[in-house]
């Protein structure tokens, strides 16, 4: 009994065995924590980027604030003036830029709304159905996004002739009222966003294909969709070259009015930078109403990826 009890006190008093120290333990998220991190560098980055994105839209306001002798001092004012609303005044008395507005809302917006519809539809149609001649097509497509534009302006310019469009906006609308580029963003979202599984439950459930692209498609591709708008807005807002042609001088778009403005021998910077001011109002809006929908896509974008 003596002596298990000493061999037991002595095993249990003796030292642990040697080895390597134990690992310490690594905290769950502290990767994460570490790339959220931002230094000052960062900051600083950032700060001059934002910075010389802004100060074209700050040049513009300071120069439409001011008369034309004030911006030819040297050197130039900095800060806005009082002459604003004179040369806003001033814009609408030289050319009809109420009219030109008005006109790019009409067409911008129904470009944007018939592109997004259509685009989503084809888009449905090349990355979830089955049908013969699927992957030709879409090469079609993709062909045409390689013919430069300007090919094309004489035979459409006949054609809205034959159908009596020109100097209408319909001229203007109708041939943008698709794109390509529209189509295939389209089908590569919806071929990663919407699983196949989805689509074949809800044909099981009894959705026919157009309650599917309605209840399953449009929802799942509204971050797709907010971007395309955003896009399409912008290249049908800031369309110059066609509606320059097909369109009649006395029922122009925002930027043939501009183009009036800077018409002569005389440049009034005043005036024109009040005008474009006001044309680029209705982007910024856009932007701001649609923003969080565009940092989402990009987001789900960047998961996916």
């Amino acid at each position: 009994m003596t002596s298990s009890t000493g061999t037991t006190s002595s095993t249990v008093g003796a030292p642990p065995p040697a080895g390597p120290p134990p690992r310490p333990r690594r905290r769950r998220g502290g990767g994460l924590r570490h790339l959220n991190r931002a230094g000052p560098l960062t900051y600083a980055l950032l700060g001059a980027i934002v910075l010389g994105s802004a100060f074209p839209l700050y040049w513009t306001l300071v120069v439409a604030s001011h008369d034309n002798e004030a911006v030819a001092q040297t050197p130039p004012p900095l800060v806005p003036g009082g002459h604003l609303f004179d040369n806003i005044g001033r814009v609408f008395d030289t050319v009809e830029f109420q009219k030109a507005l008005l006109n790019s809302l009409i067409v911008a917006g129904s470009i944007t709304l018939s592109v997004l519809l259509f685009s989503s539809l084809a888009g449905f149609a090349f990355a979830k159905l089955r049908f013969r001649g699927r992957r030709a097509l879409m090469l079609v497509v993709i062909g045409t996004m390689m013919v430069p534009t300007q090919l094309g302006i004489i035979p459409l310019y006949i054609l809205m002739g034959e159908l009596g469009w020109a100097g209408r906006l319909e001229a203007v609308v109708v041939p943008g009222m698709v794109t390509a580029f529209g189509v295939f963003w389209m089908r590569q979202f919806i071929l990663d966003a919407v699983p196949d599984e989805l689509i074949d439950a809800a044909l099981l459930d009894g959705c026919h294909t157009t309650r599917v692209f309605w209840h399953v498609i449009v929802p799942a591709t509204r971050p797709a969709a907010a971007v395309l708008g955003v896009f399409t807005f912008m290249q049908a807002w800031n369309d110059f070259f066609w509606p320059l042609v097909v369109l009649n001088p006395d029922d122009p778009t925002v930027q043939v009015a501009l183009s009036s403005l800077s018409a002569g021998y005389f440049q009034d910077y005043s005036l024109i930078l009040a005008g474009t001011a006001l044309a680029t109002l209705p982007v910024l809006l856009v932007f701001a109403l649609l923003g969080r929908q565009i940092v989402g896509g990009i987001m789900a974008g960047a998961i996916r990826g």
